[in-house]
Order: C-alpha cells, then sequence, then structure tokens
C-alpha cells in the first residue's frame, strides 16, 4: 500500500534527463525541516528506503528519496552505470530542488545517505553550506579500503572486467554488467556473506523494476575515491551509523570521519552491513537513533 503523505516528483536536470523522488509531507504546517536520502550502489529507492522516509515523515520532517540518474525510474542512459560525480551532481540538484519549495525549510534541510552513498554524504557535508546536517549509515567513505577487502586475486579481476568495459564505451559497446550482490567467491561488487541476505531486504515488493547489477566500468568511477580525508572540512553536524561486524564497508574509516569532523557523532549499530534496513536486527534502534539526532539538530521537540 502506497503511503498516502506520498506522491512522486519529476526534478528536471540541466541535461534534460528527469530525477525519479517521491516526496513526503507532513501533516501539519509548514515550512518543515526536511532529509534528502538517496540509496547505495546497485540499489534503488524503492528497495529498503520507504521504512526510514515514513518514520521521518511521522516525526514532522518531510523526506525526498531519489533515484539518482540512469537508476529506477529516473530517467539516463545507459543503465545501471554508476558515475561518481553525476551521483554527488544529483544529490546536489535534489537538495536545491527541496530548498525552493514553500514548504520546507531550506535552512534546515540534512543529507541522508546509506552504504556506497556515504561518499556522497561526506563529500557534501565537506562542501555544501545549504546543509544542517548528515546521516551516514553503514557508510562507505574510502573507495579504496573498500577494494582492499577482495582477495588480490578477485580485484585484479574486477579491474580486468572494468577496464575492457571501459574500453567498450569509448567504442560505444553496451555496458558489461556484474552482480551488484553474490555469494562469496562470485565475481560481483559484493560477494560477502551477508550480501545475498542485503539483496533480499533490497529488492522491491512493487512493480518497479530492479536487476542487481552495476555496469562493470563504474568501479573506475570511484575505487580511488578517498572522501575521509575530507572529514577535517565537515563544519555541520554529522552522524555515522557504524555496523560493529560491517564486511562490506570498512569500519575504520567511518569511525575517523566521526572522529576528525568538527562536529561528529557515531552510532554502533548491532549486527552486519545490512542490518541497519527494516528486517535486520538493528533497524528499530538505528531510526531511533537517526530521529533524535535530526530533532535535536533541526531543533524540534520530542
Amino acid at each position: 500500500m502506497v503511503d498516502p503523505a506520498r506522491r512522486t516528483v519529476r526534478i528536471r536536470t540541466a541535461s534534460g534527463d528527469a530525477i525519479d523522488a517521491w516526496l513526503y509531507l507532513p501533516v501539519g504546517e509548514g515550512p518543515h525541516p526536511a532529509v534528502v536520502m538517496a540509496h547505495g550502489i546497485g540499489a534503488i529507492k524503492a528497495g529498503g528506503l520507504a521504512p526510514f522516509a515514513e518514520r521521518f515523515c511521522h516525526a514532522g520532517f518531510a523526506a525526498v528519496v531519489f533515484d539518482y540518474r540512469q537508476w529506477g525510474d529516473s530517467d539516463g542512459q545507459p543503465r545501471e552505470e554508476l558515475s561518481f560525480p553525476r551521483q554527488l551532481e544529483d544529490y546536489r540538484i535534489v537538495i536545491g530542488w527541496v530548498g525552493a519549495q514553500p514548504s520546507i525549510d531550506e535552512r534546515r534541510i540534512f543529507a541522508w545517505g546509506t552504504s556506497f552513498a556515504g561518499m556522497y554524504v561526506v563529500e557534501l557535508a565537506a562542501s555544501d553550506a545549504r546543509l544542517a546536517g548528515a546521516i551516514a549509515q553503514s557508510p562507505l567513505v574510502d573507495g579504496l579500503a573498500a577494494a582492499m577487502l577482495a582477495p588480490p586475486t578477485r580485484r585484479l579481476r574486477l579491474l580486468a572486467v572494468a577496464v575492457f568495459d571501459r574500453l567498450g564505451a569509448l567504442f560505444g559497446r553496451d555496458p558489461r554488467y556484474l552482480p551488484g550482490a553474490g555469494a562469496p567467491g562470485q565475481l560481483a561488487i559484493g560477494a560477502t556473506p551477508d550480501a545475498l541476505f542485503g539483496q533480499e531486504l533490497m529488492t522491491p515488493k512493487g512493480s518497479t523494476p530492479w536487476h542487481n547489477q552495476v555496469a562493470a566500468r563504474s568501479l573506475l568511477s570511484f575505487s580511488w575515491r578517498r572522501p575521509v580525508r575530507r572529514a577535517a572540512a565537515i563544519r555541520c553536524p554529522i552522524l555515522l551509523i557504524v555496523a560493529e561486524h560491517d564486511a562490506m564497508a570498512p569500519v575504520g574509516p567511518a569511525l575517523r570521519v566521526a572522529d576528525k569532523a568538527q562536529r561528529g557523532e557515531v552510532h554502533r549499530s548491532r549486527g552486519g552491513h545490512y542490518d541497519v534496513y527494516k528486517g535486520g536486527q538493528s533497524f528499530g534502534d538505528v531510526v531511533a537513533v537517526e530521529l533524535e539526532f535530526l530533532r535535536r539538530h533541526a531543533k524540534m521537540a520530542d
């Protein structure tokens, strides 16, 4: 059932492609504080973000949940290709759109990202003065450290596939895809013991198609990027939800962001990388911590 507070909006970009987003508006008179939300690598908004947005909305926050261009219900070709600069730009475009809405308080906009989107949230927190705060859960904040988690042989195989796919793009060839989630030993973006559990939680239950795939060339767009190095430049409040047993996103860099950011906060959640989502063992606790952070920094009474 679609939440009655939710409606779909299409946000135009300079390229002409539209970003597809869900807008959740709370009851009562605005302008409301707002949370701008996006998913991690290979996932779409229909795959597990609604439970967070609904809780934020019921607590008095507008929530805007969007699909990056080339993913989900947003425009853009080729499909399922990750471009770090483009997805970071998508966050900025949506933040700008949100701030222009009369029902939203432009002084109280928060960026929220999960998993790979932690890369964008840290970059935004360090550079976007429009933000009142930021939340990154199970965050990847160091692409190089994440790449080094894979065994050397698997790293070389992934690199080879990514390079061949990038070369193919120069000749106009369609992308070669890798599974976003796979079993240990499989040549996939994420091949951890809990990756298939994560796939189950992030598979949309409605009619939105999702292919659990990422263009191999995408690996060359982010593996060398290290937003953790921007942590000391973060001036707005930032909360990092760091799983106790995260096998997907390196824990050390995320903790360093919380330590080096001027107003950094950290919460260690139970379980692994995917347990923060509804259906995982720490969802309830994580949402409660995030809501407390949002209320405190939006200066809202409980």
